[in-house]
């Protein structure tokens, strides 16, 4: 890949770049109109009329145009024409609106603007001017880009005022379900479609959701967990006796404070449904509501809890909060100092008297500039963390290389999350972690990563770093058979030793990987229609996956 050629833009001959375009395609939820192919067919057609050819193709599936962030296409679109990459002259888009629905309008006049600064025009092939940089054109683009914003405001006023609707009736909308309860699915006429399972969502508009008592041991657990509070037990102590106990959460995680307080103020388990308590709007920041704007719809399911015990637990959470100043918190916080000789995030919130974490959090910034201010020096190393940000650049820009190359080799990808996901061919999820280095004296180097508890994904790339936190030592593929297998904390670890004798994929480059992901799918492809055949290439790729590891494994010991 080192001597490969790349065409530049500013080695094509002119005549040859002014014919040369590129076309961007987006689809939120219009499946009819705005689809993906309708929109390709229009402007295949534009692009003939103009004798021009179509190289490049930005698309962004199921994506909503308010953001940016959030749409992957649009943004490699962007980083290609202001860093020069761009081997095309034009950028057909199907009309204003797919470019996108910005809130503020300057915004979508600006990626425009950076797109024409670089020497590519964006032309809105369905629409009925021509953008030639005239009074006329620029007029009807403002417009339509306020009469696109206008829809997402006046579409997003009328699903609100449906969804309070549909819950006033006593329908289930919106939010994963707590812990005892199930979603049950019936049609027009209130009869039950069966159950819905984790995940699935119903398909016909006319279908609603309501919510039903789950299985008898859920129903006994949600009232142990009532008693529990009103024994004086603390939502710390109720989760842990939960953990100790093995019973399963909802989410499959461990159970924690917050999902037990979040059970024990919630109404379903007395027959309510309460919704608009916060909204999002248009994709903005997340609104606490004022009471009289929550929409209410009593007694519509059976209840779990006895109105009068869930009234008690009330009275008891509600004394739990006790305004207090910031200088009291303080004072309180270097009398937790003086009795336990440290202070820590779980010392904090397992104190009596003492706000949780987050409220300190929410107050002072963080717990850190909290233990500044009481003159406190915490022993942990906070290194790799100060490193946060950058390491999410480093991680986003891996999956975007590796995305790029899987789709050299004839792969569909999607990039999802925060651009640390990519769906490989529909069906193949891979997700891109940073391994934290733990070095022992003594002992081999660990490497942590978190939020693999229960994962979705195929393979995890795991970015080991160095000791200090501030390069790439390399990258490990973990397949996630192992990691349901083996790992059951919120956190992964694993050494060199352990890549060997589990066989972890290590690579270099970006190309390795996507080198590796692209034999791993076309291995599972064939497997559902040649099973003898993939028994024996799989047997091979295991085989070339264990030399590989030890000739890496012998190379880094020299």
């Amino acid at each position: 890949m080192g001597n490969a050629l790349i065409v530049r833009k500013s080695f094509l001959p002119k005549s040859t770049l002014a014919v040369r375009a590129a076309q961007y395609v987006r689809m939120s939820r219009d499946k009819q109109r705005y689809s993906i192919a309708n929109q390709a067919a229009v402007i295949a057609a534009y692009a003939a009329a103009r004798n021009l050819e179509i190289v490049r193709t930005y698309a962004d599936e199921g994506e909503t145009g308010l953001l940016i962030k959030n749409r992957a296409g649009l943004q490699r679109l962007i980083a290609d024409v202001t860093s020069g990459k761009a081997d095309f002259s034009h950028v057909l888009v199907y009309d204003v609106s797919r470019w996108g629905r910005f809130q503020d309008t300057d915004e979508s006049a600006h990626y425009e603007f950076l797109c024409k600064e670089a020497g590519v025009k964006v032309a809105y092939c369905a629409e009925q001017f021509e953008n030639d940089g005239s009074m006329i054109s620029g007029m009807a683009k403002h417009m339509k880009r306020a009469m696109a914003a206008e829809w997402s405001r006046e579409l997003s006023v009328r699903i609100h005022l449906a969804q309070c609707r549909i819950v006033r009736l006593g329908f289930r909308h919106g939010a994963p379900i707590t812990y005892g309860l199930r979603r049950e699915l019936v049609d027009e006429r209130q009869h039950s479609r069966g159950f819905l399972r984790k995940g699935e969502v119903k398909y016909l508009q006319t279908d609603r959701v309501k919510l039903r008592p789950g299985s008898s041991n859920e129903l006994s657990t949600v009232k142990w967990i009532f008693q529990q509070c009103l024994k004086g037990k603390t939502d710390t102590q109720i989760a842990t006796d939960l953990n100790r106990k093995e019973v399963p959460s909802t989410t499959g995680h461990p159970w924690n404070r917050a999902i037990v307080s979040r059970m024990l103020r919630n109404e379903n388990y007395i027959g309510n449904i309460v919704y608009n308590r916060q909204s999002k709007k248009l994709k903005g920041p997340k609104v606490n509501n004022p009471c009289d704007q929550w929409v209410r719809c009593e007694r519509c399911l059976e209840p779990m809890v006895e109105p009068e015990m869930f009234q008690r637990v009330k009275k008891r959470l509600d004394g739990r909060r006790v305004e207090i100043s910031e200088g009291e918190m303080l004072s309180r916080l270097r009398r937790a100092l003086h009795k336990h000789g440290r202070l820590s995030p779980t010392i904090i919130d397992n104190t009596s008297g003492l706000p949780c974490q987050h409220v300190y959090i929410r107050h002072f910034g963080s717990i850190r500039n909290t233990y500044r201010l009481i003159g406190y020096t915490s022993e942990r190393d906070y290194t790799f963390i100060d490193a946060k940000e950058n390491w999410a650049e480093v991680t986003s820009d891996l999956a975007l290389q590796v995305s790029a190359c899987l789709e050299k080799l004839g792969h569909h990808v999607l990039v999802g999350g925060r651009n640390d996901e990519l769906l490989v061919d529909r069906i193949n999820l891979l997700v891109f972690r940073v391994g934290r280095a733990h070095p022992e004296e003594g002992r081999f180097t660990q490497w942590r990563v978190p939020r693999v508890s229960r994962p979705i994904s195929r393979w995890i790339v795991v970015i080991r770093a160095t000791d200090d936190a501030k390069n790439v030592l390399d990258y490990v593929i973990v397949p996630t058979s192992h990691v349901v297998k083996k790992y059951k904390a919120d956190c992964m670890r694993f050494t060199d030793v352990t890549c060997l004798r589990l066989q972890f994929k290590r690579c270099r480059t970006a190309s390795a990987i996507a080198e590796f992901i692209s034999e791993g799918c076309q291995q599972k492809n064939g497997t559902s229609r040649r099973s003898t055949r993939t028994t024996n290439t799989g047997r091979a790729a295991s085989t070339k996956l264990r030399q590989s590891s030890q000739s890496l494994a012998t190379s880094r010991s020299k």
